[in-house]
C-alpha cells in the first residue's frame, strides 16, 4: 500500500476529490530579468550590413557607426548624425565627451574597435592600436607582423592587446607577453588570441579558439566546451555593468554570469550571427553591431504573472480562429510582422483548445479571477462544438464522434486533391493510413466543413479539459453538460470496441484501443501501453463525472481480462531519454493526471503511480514544467512497496527548479524563427540507442547540454510541447506565430497545486 505522510495527506483525498490541491511552501512570484529583443532599422540598408562600432555614452539613445556614418537609435529606427560623418573615407570622426565631433586620420573602414574616455580614447584597426588625446591621434608601437583582434585597457591604465601573435600587455620600453596557463602548464595565448576586456572587478577576460579564460588575482580560471561554452569563434569580448560578460562570435553572442551560460544566436535574439561589437547600456540593454544591422537585447523585471498576462493578451489579439476561439498558431504575412494574420484549422485544434482550457481552469480555481472563468468556458463551448457539428449532415458518423477541427464553409473546399494525397501517404509512410472521402464532411447546416479521422490525442486533450472544467470551473447546470458531452462520447467508445468510428464506419487511423488490436493485432503493440491508459483514463473520467458504475466494470473488464492493468505500466516505448515520441509523452502525462486523480483502484493506482513515476524521471532532463507539475501532486511524499522494501516516489532532485528556469526563459517572442544549435561545443549527441539519428548517420541532429539536460527554451523555437527538445536545429521562416499556451498551461497548473505563489491584485 501507498504510504502516505501526514504533511501530505490530502493526496488521498486528491484521488477522490481533484479540486484539492497542495499548498506546500510555495516559490514567490519575484521579478526576474526577463530579455526583450529590441530590433533597430536603419534607413540605409546598405549601411547597415556594415555596423561596426556602438556608442552608449549618451543617455538617452544609443549610437551606432554603419557605412561610415553614425546613426542616432530611437524607437527602433536610425536618424542619421551629419556632424559626425566622416570628411573623407580616410577619417574617423566620433563623438567626444561633450558631444562634438574629433576627427583623426584614421581610415574609418578599418577602425574595428573605439573606447571612449574622459581624457583618452582609444582605437584599434587591424593594424595598429591608436591612442587619441585632445583630438590628436597617435600610434603606440605596436608590432607590425601581428593582427589586433581587440583592444582593452586595465584598471591602472595599462593597454592590453589580443593579437594573432597572442596577448600582450605594453610596458615601458616595448610589449610583454602575457602568461595565460591553467593548472597543468598549458599556455592558452601563445598565439591567436580573439579577445580581449576587464570587467567591474578588474578581472581580465580571454578569447581563444580553446576557450575562455579568467584571471583572477595569480591565478587563471578556465572555461571550455566542457564546462558549458557554447562557441569559440570569436570576434570580441565585453564586459557588462551587471557583472556579465558577453563574447561576440560569428555564430551569435554569448552571455556568462558567472555561473550559467546563454547562446544568443538567430534572427529571434540578432540581426545577424556574425557579431562585430557589443557594448551594455546603464539601462540593461545589450547592443550589437552585426553583418546585418544592429540591435538589442534588454532584460527587463517581470514576473510569472506579467508573463502569463502577455500571452493572454496575445492569444486574444492575434491567435484564437472562429467565433469559437480555437487557440493554436496562426501565420504572418512576413517575418516578425504581425500586422496581417493569416489564419488556418490546425490538425489538432480540438487538442490544443483543450490544454489552453484547461489552463484556464487551473487559473479560475487558483485565483477565482472572472476572467479566466470566462475563458475557460468559451474553450468548453468550442469543444463541445466538435462533437455537435458532425451530426446530422450527410456524412454523419455514430453520436459522440467528435471532429477535429472545423473551418467555414466559404473557405476553399479542402477536400480537393484529399484522396490523391491520401493515397500517397498509404503507398509511401503509413500502410495503415486511411483512404476514403470526404475527410472533410459538411455540417448540417452548411456552415462549416469539420474534420473526421479524430485521433487518439485529440480525445486525451477533450477528455484532460472536461475533467479540469467540470471539477474546477462549471456550475452544476454547466457541470450537466459537461456530463452530456463526456457520455456521449464514452458510451461511443465503448459501444464500437473501445474504437472511435467515423463516418465511413470504420474506426479513425489512431481511435484505436479495443483489446482485439491492442493485445492482438501487431501492428498495434507499440502503442499498446499508451492506449491502454488512454482509454482506462477515459472511463475513470466518465464515472467520476456520471457516477455510473458501467464505465467502472467496462474498465475492470480490460484491466483484469484483457491485460490493461500491467499494459498501462509501460506506457512509452523507448531505449533511454531522448528516445520515443514527444506527443506520446504529452497523451500519457495528461492521462496519467486523469487516472491518478480518479482511479478507485489502490492496488492498480499504486502500480501505475510508480509507473507515472519512472515516466517523470525519464522525461526530467527536458525540464518541462507541465511533465514535472503535472507528476509532482501525485509523488510528492509517497512510497512504493516491493519486496525489497519501501521506496519514495518523490519528483526527483531539481524538478521545481528546472521549472521555474523553463518558464522564467520562455522568449516573449512566439514567432518561429530559426535556430542552430549542432555546431556548438557543450553539446553531447545522443547515442543511436537512443535517437532517431540512427536512421541518419553521420548527422548530428539530436543531443544535450553537457550537464545532461536539452538545450533551454530561450535557445529554441517550439509550439507545444509535442516537439522534440532534443532536436538541436529549426528551419523557422518567421511566418508563423504560436501561441503562449505551453506557458500557461504549465504556469498555471504550478498555481493551483501550490508550486508557484498566486500573485496579489494585476500582474
Amino acid at each position: 500500500m501507498i504510504k502516505v505522510r501526514p504533511s501530505v495527506a490530502c493526496l488521498a483525498a486528491l484521488a477522490l476529490f481533484p479540486g484539492l490541491h497542495l499548498k506546500a511552501a510555495p516559490v514567490p512570484d519575484h521579478p526576474f530579468p526577463q530579455e526583450v529583443t529590441r530590433r533597430v532599422k536603419l534607413p540605409d540598408a546598405e549601411a547597415a550590413t556594415r555596423s561596426q562600432l556602438i556608442d552608449v555614452s549618451d543617455a538617452k539613445a544609443p549610437r551606432v557607426f554603419a557605412g561610415g556614418r553614425w546613426w542616432r537609435i530611437q524607437d527602433g529606427k536610425g536618424e542619421e548624425i551629419p556632424a559626425l560623418k566622416p570628411a573623407s573615407a580616410e577619417e574617423f570622426t566620433f563623438p567626444g565627451t561633450d558631444g562634438r565631433p574629433i576627427r583623426v586620420p584614421v581610415p574609418w573602414g578599418e577602425v574595428r574597435q573605439w573606447i571612449p574616455g574622459p581624457a583618452v580614447h582609444w582605437i584599434a584597426t587591424r593594424k595598429d592600436p591608436w591612442r587619441v588625446v585632445d583630438g590628436r591621434a597617435e600610434t603606440v608601437g605596436w608590432p607590425s607582423r601581428w593582427e589586433v583582434r581587440q583592444v582593452a585597457v586595465a584598471p591602472d591604465g595599462t593597454l592590453w592587446v589580443a593579437s594573432s601573435g597572442g596577448l600582450f600587455r605594453q610596458v615601458a620600453g616595448g610589449w610583454q607577453p602575457v602568461d595565460v596557463k591553467d593548472a597543468l602548464g598549458r599556455r592558452w595565448a601563445v598565439s591567436d588570441v580573439l579577445g580581449v576586456a576587464f570587467d567591474g572587478q578588474g578581472r581580465p577576460w580571454v578569447a581563444t579558439p580553446a576557450g575562455v579564460a579568467v584571471g583572477e588575482g595569480q591565478e587563471w580560471r578556465f572555461f571550455e566546451g566542457k564546462d558549458g561554452l557554447p562557441d569559440n569563434d570569436f570576434t570580441g569580448v565585453s564586459a557588462a555593468p551587471d557583472g556579465a560578460v558577453w563574447f561576440g562570435t560569428k555564430r551569435g553572442a554569448i552571455r556568462f554570469d558567472g555561473t550559467d551560460w546563454s547562446y544568443r544566436q538567430g534572427p529571434r535574439w540578432l540581426p545577424n550571427d556574425e557579431v562585430r561589437n557589443i557594448v551594455t547600456d546603464a539601462s540593461q540593454t545589450t547592443w550589437f553591431a552585426t553583418a546585418g544591422g544592429v540591435g538589442g537585447i534588454q532584460r527587463v523585471p517581470m514576473t510569472l504573472a506579467a508573463k502569463a498576462a502577455f500571452y493572454e493578451d496575445e492569444i486574444e489579439k492575434y491567435i484564437k480562429r472562429t467565433e469559437f476561439g480555437y487557440t493554436s498558431e496562426v501565420g504572418l504575412s512576413e517575418p516578425g510582422d504581425r500586422s496581417k494574420i493569416h489564419y488556418s484549422d490546425s490538425d489538432n485544434d480540438g487538442l490544443w483548445t483543450g490544454m489552453y482550457g484547461a489552463g484556464e481552469c487551473f487559473a479560475y480555481a487558483a485565483t477565482r479571477k472572472p476572467e479566466f472563468k470566462d475563458r475557460a468556458r468559451k474553450a468548453f463551448e468550442a469543444l463541445r462544438f466538435l462533437q455537435k457539428v458532425t451530426q446530422g449532415g450527410p456524412h454523419s458518423p455514430p453520436k459522440g464522434f467528435v471532429a477535429r477541427t472545423i473551418r467555414p464553409a466559404d473557405w476553399p473546399d479542402p477536400n480537393v486533391g484529399r484522396l490523391e494525397s491520401d493515397r500517397r501517404e498509404r503507398a509511401s509512410g503509413d500502410r495503415l493510413w486511411k483512404v476514403y472521402e470526404p475527410r472533410w464532411p459538411k455540417s448540417a447546416d452548411g456552415k462549416w466543413f469539420w474534420k473526421s479521422d479524430t485521433s487518439s490525442d485529440e480525445l486525451d486533450g477533450h477528455y484532460f479539459f472536461y475533467a479540469r472544467y467540470y471539477d474546477l470551473v462549471a456550475d452544476d447546470a454547466e457541470k450537466a453538460r459537461v456530463r452530456e458531452v463526456v457520455r456521449d462520447l464514452t458510451d461511443h467508445l465503448v459501444a464500437h470496441d473501445f474504437s472511435l468510428v467515423d463516418h465511413d464506419g470504420t474506426p479513425t487511423r489512431w481511435g484505436v484501443f479495443g483489446p482485439k488490436y491492442l493485445n492482438q493485432d501487431p501492428n498495434w503493440w507499440v502503442e499498446r501501453g499508451l492506449n491502454s491508459l488512454s482509454i482506462v483514463s477515459y472511463l475513470a473520467v466518465a464515472e467520476h463525472m456520471t457516477g455510473d458504475r458501467k464505465y467502472a466494470e467496462a474498465a475492470r473488464t480490460l484491466i483484469e481480462a484483457h491485460g490493461y492493468g500491467p499494459n498501462i505500466t509501460h506506457p512509452k516505448t523507448q531505449f533511454g531519454v531522448g528516445s520515443g515520441n514527444q506527443s506520446d509523452d504529452e497523451m500519457a502525462f495528461m492521462c496519467f493526471y486523469n487516472l491518478m486523480s480518479y482511479s478507485r483502484d489502490p492496488q492498480w493506482r499504486e502500480k501505475w503511480l510508480f509507473a507515472f513515476h519512472a515516466y517523470a524521471a525519464l522525461e526530467l532532463p527536458e525540464m518541462n514544467p507541465f511533465f514535472n507539475f503535472a507528476y509532482a501532486p501525485f509523488g510528492k511524499g509517497q512510497k512504493f512497496s516491493n519486496p525489497w522494501g519501501d521506496f519514495p516516489v518523490d519528483p526527483w532532485d531539481g524538478w521545481l527548479e528546472d521549472s521555474l528556469a523553463t518558464l522564467r526563459g520562455f522568449p516573449l517572442d512566439r514567432v518561429n524563427w530559426p535556430h542552430r544549435n549542432s555546431h556548438r561545443l557543450d553539446l553531447v549527441s545522443l547515442p543511436p540507442q537512443q535517437s532517431t539519428d540512427m536512421y541518419e548517420p553521420g548527422r548530428r541532429g539530436r543531443g544535450h547540454r553537457v550537464n545532461g539536460k536539452v538545450i533551454p527554451v530561450a535557445e529554441r523555437h517550439f509550439g507545444h510541447w509535442n516537439t522534440d527538445p532534443w532536436r538541436l536545429d529549426y528551419g523557422g521562416d518567421g511566418r508563423e506565430l504560436a501561441s503562449g499556451v505551453v506557458f500557461l498551461l504549465p504556469y498555471y497548473l504550478g498555481l493551483h497545486h501550490g508550486f508557484i505563489a498566486v500573485p496579489e491584485g494585476p500582474p
